[in-house]
């Protein structure tokens, strides 16, 4: 039993519906369906659970592909930072997994280990993001020295967007700079990945052999635009519910700092959720969240357990114990309380902690 009534309800409906839109998007290409850190906060198994129909998935660590395995998945694997010792490698092996190789101590490692079975290489090329991979120029080499091993490797090539996401001259123009740069150096005997989600949906022409999609999977970080037209759907939806109510005169003020001061008499409710389940310390005055279905603002700091809400509009609407929905539902994205917290939807469900009940739905 759950006494607290923060909860994150999740939608395995919406992520089964999701996978079939990303489908949809790139008929030609086959889906690494992208669940690291956990399944972005919605749980690793229960998404890869509701992802079957997925061509492969891509995590951040072998931790994460162990657990899959053990748990009976068997689907290509991707270890999309590559192994980070090698003693990893025999695990790699013996697990069956893929592994991205994006620096030259990967490759002598590679080299130095012996594989009896066929190993799926994922070279990555810095196109432009300048985080991890080989400069475009050394690819030749780098493929060469793998391809003078005995050992029996399969490659793809694949490199990562920087600025897909970002609907601006300077986002398209940067992207397109990418994908050339990336066209130019992709050997054409080999099979290539570059599409993200943003990509997905923004720059058709980036679906190679293989799509990566990640946030678009949970229905957020495309915006509400991009969101609605190809019908993608929130998965997570945050509840919590008023536990008091109180009217406070014009000029007092509410929170932690006195961040917040009433403009009229006003009624606050105050609703247990806090930076301790994950809502952000950082969200603004005026963050909506939806209480009888219409948005009320943030009013004053979030403090660790609770958060307070000016409710002066619906007044004659609410009680004590009234549903609120921090985001989830189709007029309150995550990115929307995202962005008046200065961060993104990611970091936000990504942020949920371990106290908050992660429950499922397949409504």
């Amino acid at each position: 039993m759950f006494y607290r009534p923060t909860k994150a309800y999740i939608n395995l409906k919406a992520l089964r519906h999701n996978l079939q839109q990303v489908k949809k998007l790139a008929t030609a290409s086959k889906v690494l369906a992208v669940i690291k850190a956990n399944g972005y906060g919605h749980g690793i198994e229960r998404v890869a659970k509701q992802l079957t129909s997925a061509d492969g998935f891509g995590v951040a660590s072998i931790d994460d592909a162990l657990r899959l395995r053990q748990k009976g998945f068997l689907h290509p694997i991707l270890l999309l930072e590559g192994v980070f010792s090698k003693e990893e490698l025999s695990l790699v092996t013996q697990n069956r997994l893929d592994i991205v190789v994006h620096s030259q101590y990967q490759v002598e490692w590679l080299l130095n280990q012996r594989f009896e079975q066929s190993q799926n290489i994922w070279i990555k090329i810095n196109t432009g993001m300048h985080r991890l991979g080989f400069e475009p120029d050394s690819i030749s080499s780098v493929i060469a020295q793998l391809q003078s091993s005995e050992n029996p490797f399969n490659f793809t090539l694949m490199s990562h967007f920087s600025s897909a996401d970002v609907a601006t001259e300077v986002g398209e123009k940067t992207t397109l700079k990418q994908l050339s740069c990336f066209e130019k150096f992709k050997p054409d005997q080999f099979t290539a990945s570059i599409a993200n989600s943003a990509a997905l949906v923004r720059y058709p022409q980036s679906q190679y052999d293989w799509v990566r999609p990640g946030i678009m999977l949970y229905g957020a970080g495309l915006g509400t635009q991009l969101l609605n037209r190809y019908n993608l759907q929130p998965v997570m939806r945050l509840e919590s519910t008023i536990q008091a109510l109180h009217w406070v005169a014009k000029g007092e003020s509410v929170g932690y700092g006195q961040k917040w001061t009433a403009s009229e008499d006003s009624l606050i409710a105050v609703v247990a959720i806090g930076y301790g389940d994950g809502y952000p310390r950082h969200a603004k005055n005026g963050t909506p969240v939806e209480i009888h279905n219409q948005k009320v603002p943030l009013a004053g700091t979030v403090s660790m357990d609770m958060i307070t809400v000016d409710v002066t509009k619906i007044a004659n609407q609410v009680s004590i114990h009234d549903k609120v929905i921090l985001w989830g539902s189709q007029q309150l994205s995550v990115d929307e309380v995202a962005e008046h917290s200065g961060t993104i939807g990611y970091e936000l469900l990504c942020g949920v902690t371990q106290r908050v009940p992660h429950i499922e739905e397949n409504a």
